[in-house]
């Protein structure tokens, strides 16, 4: 046993004071960053932490990275990181279903409470699936564990309700019909097709998707477009 160190005897790291938000950068340059920055400011006034700084910092020409930036009641901070999750998955990925819930309060907002999430990627390991969902108390899709889900459902475009307002998520949608809604649990046994979206991957559809005793398979049907920001980084 070890005694904490000062520099972390602090309520953003020991009780999760924290907001953030994960954003794509290309050969140095930010993607999306006034919906991040908006998204992050939006958190931070909620929890009563101070506004991010609203310039970006001086980050390396990387080809493909990941910027970090979090807000904790001592400023903001950045790490940035390169972007290299490996092969082009070209037959789509597989998804479970978890018995993890979001915070009812905390789930439109990227916080340093993440633990839910953080379990819901290791059930989805465990079960040998790329991504994990969460879902609401009454047993709805909220969102997944590192990226937002998408579904078509007859026909139409649907955003669960409930979690996170996905920045990359939304960019794919712009200019496409769709709806915010809940999604029960027979529902999504129905789901015609299904991506997940996030800065990390970009937009990946959904080969699988499986739970407790029951699976459902999609065609999975990558989008036709070369933003860098949707696209997956090769």
């Amino acid at each position: 046993m070890r005694p904490l160190p000062p520099e972390v005897n602090r309520a953003a790291w020991l009780l999760g004071e924290t907001a953030f938000t994960t954003l794509r950068t290309r050969h140095g340059s930010p993607l999306l960053w006034g919906d991040h920055l908006a998204r992050l400011a939006n958190t931070c006034a909620a929890l009563g932490l101070p506004p991010p700084e609203d310039r970006p910092p001086p980050i390396g020409p990387l080809p493909w990275g990941l910027l970090r930036l979090t807000v904790t009641p001592e400023g903001t901070f950045w790490s940035h990181r390169p972007l290299a999750p490996g092969p082009r998955p070209a037959g789509g990925v597989r998804v479970w279903l978890t018995g993890r819930r979001t915070h009812p309060d905390l789930a439109g907002h990227k916080t340093g409470n993440y633990l839910p999430y953080l379990l819901a990627g290791r059930d989805a390991a465990q079960a040998g699936a790329f991504e994990g969902w969460l879902t609401d108390a009454a047993g709805c899709l909220t969102d997944g564990g590192r990226t937002s889900p998408l579904l078509d459902l007859g026909g139409r475009l649907v955003v669960p309700a409930g979690g996170l307002p996905g920045v990359t998520r939304a960019a794919f949608l712009r200019g496409q019909p769709s709806e915010e809604r809940r999604v029960g649990p027979d529902e999504l046994r129905g789901v015609t097709r299904a991506w997940l979206c996030g800065s990390g991957v970009g937009v990946v559809p959904v080969r699988e998707v499986a739970g407790e005793g029951w699976v459902v398979g999609l065609p999975p049907e990558w989008p036709r477009t070369d933003d860098p920001a949707l696209v997956w980084p090769e």
